[in-house]
């Protein structure tokens, strides 16, 4: 008890330097990943124009648990967000289980990003530059900038997606008027989501592989109930957030995408190998190549950006909680846990190394052994949240957000995660990733009642 008590004083003295405007941008840009700009053309040649319906339905799955997350964390802003509300709804198995996964999750993505936005950088205008001290020079800048105070972060994160988001409305003003016909030498044509085999050329088998990948591809949307910890107007950033994040599914990915479908043939490989810059190409916008490698540079700081700081404070709060080293709660002068940044940032190096030295073993092991935890994250979410509401109304009558429908879509959002779980069994390159990140609950469920054998 008396560790707790500590603890809770040391984390309160967490600054809250975050403002509105950045908190809006925190949230917009959480949606936007470098994915989005390179990875969507894969997701259309293995599903055809259908990819629409894929990124729907993944789009509804994260709007769900948005509003979920959002409900508990705008009645209770905590250090963690949804690592405290398994906690409290589920038990301390449940903290410890998400705050670790969630922590593991970040720290690969970190050097993954790291290493992106390396090869980036070495293939348009640095290609002399070692990709290794490329992603060291990434790393340790954005390390800086998170170590130096929470407000150096929220700046940046502001001004990245500020760019990402602007990119994203350029091209779909751009794509709106070449679709419509009211772009110079532009005519109205659909033709492309019907021709080359049709709508859904691969059945509606590929739809559910599809949204597999594409939950991972949102993950990052819940970045906000975490920052909200650390912001002036918690309660009303996280309501904004969540209330906001049916518009940004639905204009930054199914919005993008069918025009993507409409204006690229879905079978051409070469195209979609890049399809936001092939699409503005055949447009005819100049310097769109360029333009487009500094938008996936900027997607790929603001992920890595996000990843140390999401990583830090989540292992914060596991300090908080007492699941990992009480050293990690200390913070400097600008209420900043350096420490804990310091330790993800060393994961991170160290992961970078391993994509180098040993990118088909041993990094390979640890990029699928994360692949699939977001999914049980947000499983246990969704779990933490029909646990929390009975709690939360006997607390107070009128909650800031309330999830639709409750009980009815948090049970329906929960048979939709299973039946992508499930999906996972049946596709040969998800099959092991699921199979590895079970590996992963497993060993830290070992950890856990280990620890708590020796506690007790």
């Amino acid at each position: 008890m008396t560790m707790r008590t500590e603890t809770e004083q040391t984390a309160g003295t967490l600054r809250q330097s975050l403002h509105m405007r950045h908190m809006t941008m925190i949230s917009l840009g959480g949606v936007i990943g470098a994915g989005l700009f390179v990875g969507s053309g894969a997701v259309i040649q293995a599903t055809g124009p259908a990819a629409i319906i894929s990124y729907a339905m993944a789009g509804v799955l994260v709007i769900l648990i948005m509003r979920m997350l959002g409900e508990m964390a705008a009645a209770r802003p905590s250090v963690g967000s949804f690592a405290e509300y398994g906690r409290i709804a589920l038990g301390e198995w449940a903290g410890f289980l998400i705050g670790w996964l969630y922590w593991y999750f970040w720290v690969i993505v970190v050097a993954v990003e790291a290493t992106a936005g390396a090869l980036t950088l070495h293939n348009w205008i640095l290609p002399e530059v070692p990709l290794w001290l490329l992603s060291l020079v990434l790393l340790v800048i954005l390390t800086l900038t998170n170590v130096f105070s929470v407000r150096s972060y929220g700046e940046f994160e502001y001004w990245f997606a500020f760019i990402k988001v602007a990119a994203i409305a350029v091209f779909i003003v751009l794509g709106a008027l070449f679709v419509l016909g009211l772009w110079p030498h532009a005519r109205l044509d659909f033709s492309n989501l019907t021709k080359h085999g049709g709508f859904m050329p691969f059945g509606v088998g590929a739809l559910f592989s599809s949204v597999t990948t594409l939950i991972f591809s949102f993950f990052g949307s819940e970045i906000v109930t975490i920052a909200a910890a650390e912001s002036k107007e918690p309660a009303k950033a996280v309501a904004r957030a969540t209330n906001s994040v049916i518009w940004r599914v639905l204009v930054f990915y199914v919005l993008s995408i069918f025009l993507i479908v409409t204006i690229l043939p879905w079978n051409d490989p070469h195209a979609l190998a890049s399809p936001y810059v092939n699409a503005l190409k055949l447009l005819g916008v100049p310097g769109v190549a360029s333009a487009m490698d500094i938008v996936v540079v900027t997607a790929v700081l603001s992920c890595l950006n996000s990843g140390l700081y999401t990583a830090s404070r989540m292992l914060f709060a596991l300090a908080h909680q007492g699941n990992a080293p009480k050293s990690l709660l200390r913070l400097n002068r600008r209420g900043v846990p350096v420490r804990a940044i310091l330790v993800c940032t060393i994961v991170g190096y160290l992961s970078i190394i391993m994509d180098y030295v040993s990118p088909q073993h041993v990094f390979l092991f640890l990029l699928n052994s994360s692949g699939a935890v977001g999914l049980f994250i947000y499983l246990l979410i969704a779990f933490s949240q029909l646990r929390l509401r009975r709690q939360l109304n006997r607390d107070r009558a009128d909650l800031p957000v309330k999830m639709w429908l409750y009980p009815y879509l948090t049970y329906l959002c929960i048979a939709g995660m299973v039946a992508v779980i499930i999906s996972m069994v049946f596709h040969k390159g998800d099959a092991s990733q699921l199979v590895l990140s079970l590996v992963s609950v497993a060993v830290l469920l070992v950890i856990y009642w280990i620890r708590s054998a020796m506690l007790s």
